[in-house]
């Protein structure tokens, strides 16, 4: 069975969440999309807790968020016990918080990477696997302010 990743942005972010959500797609990922699908404001932190919680709650492996900056989406998804989200604007951001951190939900903002570093950044994201070792030890220190 392939990976679920779940997805999930605000009004500012449709088309580079259709464009992530096309990459996890061709990249062999079982895809949830949580919308929404019209382009009417929404509240981010209403779609950052979703993804948030099936990401936290097993449902997925793990999460892509959208919005305007990706800061917004960031700072409320870290609010769920378990998510341990990255605002990225690089490949190399996405790539190491992934090998480093352990990082299970990548923030980007639409506005500010555009669709065609946005689509390679999700890429570079879905495919770095943990490092552990040495790593392990600061995720489970993050993981201990959960409590």
């Amino acid at each position: 069975m392939a990976d679920r990743i779940v997805f999930g942005s605000d009004h500012a972010g449709l088309a580079l969440r259709a464009e992530a959500v096309r990459v996890a797609r061709e990249a062999g990922f079982e895809v949830e999309d949580l919308g929404p699908f019209a382009p009417a404001s929404v509240d981010y932190p209403d779609y950052a807790a979703r993804v948030g919680q099936a990401v936290a709650g097993g449902r997925a492996r793990l999460g892509v968020l959208v919005c305007g900056t990706g800061i917004g989406m960031s700072i409320a998804a870290n609010k769920v016990k378990g998510v341990r989200a990255a605002h990225c604007t690089t490949e190399y951001e996405a790539r190491m918080t992934r090998a480093h951190n352990d990082a299970n939900v990548l923030c980007l903002g639409e506005r500010v990477v555009g669709l065609g570093l946005g689509a390679a950044i999700v890429a570079a994201f879905l495919s770095q696997p943990f490092e552990g070792g040495r790593h392990q030890r600061r995720v489970d220190q993050i993981t201990a302010l959960d409590r």
